[in-house]
């Protein structure tokens, strides 16, 4: 019996889809990479000044004029508790501004935010141990697991405040 050569294709490199890559806005929380998915960011800007308010939490830094939008800003850091001991909230801070449903916030962060693209498949879901046990809705879409070995933890905006957080910020009512 004669040998019969099989001739296979060369495999060729697989390509990502562009539907299948997530654009991230990405910024430091304490000593770790937090990222939002672009869609969820309106813009990001040199912090505005901000009114405090009265009544609100402590992670709640004020009110702001964002370009003629009064939103709140809320500190990350302090709400996720993660502020190093001892180092104080920079000068200079920058505002990413989100949408959620019905409203808009400035998450106030000290450095740039960067993008950042990833392919989907990269952003695991999160385990439920690492989720807020007192929130019903679950803030953390995912991590994503970076070649080099780092992560980037995938916050969901329209999940980070829970109901009765929501209607205590600046401007809000409960007929809103």
């Amino acid at each position: 019996m004669a040998d019969i050569e099989l001739s296979v294709p060369a495999a060729k490199p697989e390509r990502v889809k562009p539907a299948e890559l997530v654009q991230l806005i990405v910024f430091r929380l304490g000593d770790e990479d937090y990222g939002i998915r672009i869609e969820q960011v309106k813009e990001v800007t040199v912090t505005p000044e901000v009114a405090r308010m009265p009544k609100t939490p402590p992670f709640i830094k004020g009110i702001a004029n964002l370009r003629g939008d009064i939103i709140a800003i809320i500190d990350l850091e302090e709400r996720f508790l993660l502020r190093p001991a001892g180092r104080a909230v920079p000068e200079r801070s920058y505002t990413v501004a989100v949408e959620a449903a019905d409203y808009i916030l400035g998450l106030m962060v000290r450095e740039v935010p960067r993008p950042f693209t990833l392919p989907q498949s990269q952003i695991e879901a999160a385990p439920d141990f690492v989720q807020d046990s007192s929130t019903r809705d679950k803030y953390l879409e995912g991590i994503a697991k970076l070649p080099d070995g780092g992560i980037i933890i995938v916050l969901d905006m329209r999940k980070l405040l829970t109901p009765s957080e929501v209607m205590r910020l600046p401007g809000k009512s409960a007929s809103s």
